[in-house]
C-alpha cells in the first residue's frame, strides 16, 4: 500500500471536485457476455459464482483506480484488493463473506469455497472494522435486472466499489449477465469504468480449458 502525491497526481483537481459532494458515486450497469464461460465452467463442474466472482475481482486488480481508496489523510493504493461478498445461510438470510484474492484460479476457488462453508451457519452482516481493502460484491441471481443501487453510509472516505450482477439470459444466440458497477467518482471515471467492462469480458473469453484438479 502507498500513499499518492495529489499534488503530482494527474486527478487532483477531479478528486477536489466529486470528494466535495454529497452523493459522490455513480453506478453503470451493462450485460457481459459468458456463452463461452458459462460452458467451460459447466464441462468442467465450477461453480459459476465462485468462478465470475474471481472474473470480477481479477479485473479488478489489474486496474489500478479500482484499488484507490480515501482516508482521512489522502489517497491510498493498495497491492491487492479482496472481495467481501454476500452468502447465502442456512438461515435463509444473507450474511457478509470475506475471501483472499489469489490471481491463481485454482487458489482462489479452493480458498474461497473454504470460507464459504465456514461461514454458512451463522449470520455476521458486519465486515472487519476499518478494513478498506476491499470489493463489495453482490448477486441477484433471480433477476436480470437493467440498473442497481446500493445502500451506503454519508461517509466521505465510503470509496469502496460495488459489484453485482444477476440473472443470465439469451439473447440473439448468446448467454448473458448483467452486472453493475458502483465507484466513487473523485477516484474514477467513466472511462475507467469502460475499461473494466472490456477488460473483464477478455477475462471471460480467455477462459479456456481450467486445469483438472480444480477445486469446485
Amino acid at each position: 500500500m502507498r500513499y499518492l502525491d495529489l499534488e503530482t497526481w494527474p486527478r487532483k483537481n477531479h478528486y477536489h471536485f466529486f470528494r466535495t459532494m454529497d452523493y459522490p458515486h455513480f453506478n453503470v450497469c451493462a450485460n457481459v457476455d459468458v456463452t463461452r464461460f458459462q460452458a467451460v465452467v459447466k464441462a468442467n463442474g465450477l461453480s459459476f459464482f465462485k468462478t465470475f466472482l474471481y472474473a470480477v475481482v481479477r479485473t479488478a486488480n489489474e486496474l489500478k483506480e479500482f484499488r484507490y481508496r480515501i482516508r482521512e489523510k489522502g489517497v491510498v493504493e493498495h497491492d491487492a484488493v479482496h472481495p467481501s461478498f454476500t452468502l447465502m445461510t442456512s438461515e435463509d438470510v444473507f450474511r457478509f463473506t470475506e475471501a483472499k484474492y489469489h490471481p491463481e484460479l485454482h487458489v482462489f476457488l479452493e480458498e474461497t469455497a473454504k470460507v464459504m462453508d465456514a461461514a454458512k451457519d451463522t449470520v455476521y452482516i458486519e465486515d472487519e472494522p476499518g478494513r478498506d481493502d476491499l470489493l463489495y460484491v453482490t448477486c441477484l441471481p433471480w433477476v436480470s435486472f437493467t440498473s442497481v443501487q446500493h445502500p451506503i453510509h454519508m461517509d466521505p472516505h465510503d470509496s469502496v466499489p460495488r459489484f453485482a450482477w444477476g440473472k443470465f439470459f439469451e439473447e440473439n444466440g448468446k448467454v448473458k449477465v448483467p452486472l453493475g458497477i458502483q465507484v466513487h467518482h473523485a477516484l474514477v471515471d467513466g472511462v475507467h469504468v469502460g475499461q473494466f467492462f472490456m477488460r473483464v469480458q477478455e477475462v471471460l473469453d480467455e477462459f479456456g480449458e481450467i486445469e483438472k484438479g480444480t477445486h469446485r
